[in-house]
């Protein structure tokens, strides 16, 4: 071989070799997106006698999302947004690093309990006024990373809840 067959071959073994370990291109700060719920409804109840699942992806460009299963913060927050409290919270493991890059990325299922039907006319909650058949919910989810980043907010598509 000759010097420029030899330079020619370094520089498509040293593409091929940049191209597989290619960084994602991801932000340090987590984001996330909404993919779905198992279902549409759910009955109300104060005893999660009912649920469903909620399903959105990630990606985090540093890879510090989740936490060793010595530490117990949580790093998932649900958001109720009839109200603006919190609907739950979660823990999410450390993820894997993805080849060679740190950026990570990902699906998450959590299982969701229901909750009360809210009531105008001062209503308790989780009542069965025939009036209200059914109460509509929406949630903002969002993560957080161990650098204390906060990732974008998602609302999730309505969730019908059942009164009766």
């Amino acid at each position: 071989m000759n010097r420029y067959t030899n330079i020619l071959l370094l520089f498509v073994v040293t593409l091929s070799i940049c191209a597989c370990v290619k960084s994602p291109g991801f932000s340090d700060i987590p984001e996330i997106e909404f993919i779905g719920f198992s279902e549409q409804s759910m009955v109300q109840n104060s005893l999660n006698a009912d649920s469903i699942f909620v399903r959105f992806s990630f990606t985090d460009g540093d890879g510090d999302l989740g936490f060793e299963s010595d530490v117990f913060d949580q790093n998932i927050f649900i958001i109720d947004n009839r109200t603006g409290d919190r609907y739950d919270a979660f823990k999410a493991p450390v993820i894997p690093e993805q080849g060679a890059s740190k950026g990570i990325s990902g699906d998450v299922t959590l299982r969701l309990f229901t909750t009360c039907c809210l009531f105008p006319d001062n209503i308790p909650p989780c009542e069965s006024p025939p009036q209200y058949p059914t109460d509509t919910l929406t949630l903002d989810i969002y993560m957080k990373d161990r650098a204390d980043n906060f990732s974008n907010r998602i609302t999730t598509t309505p969730i019908i809840l059942f009164c009766d």
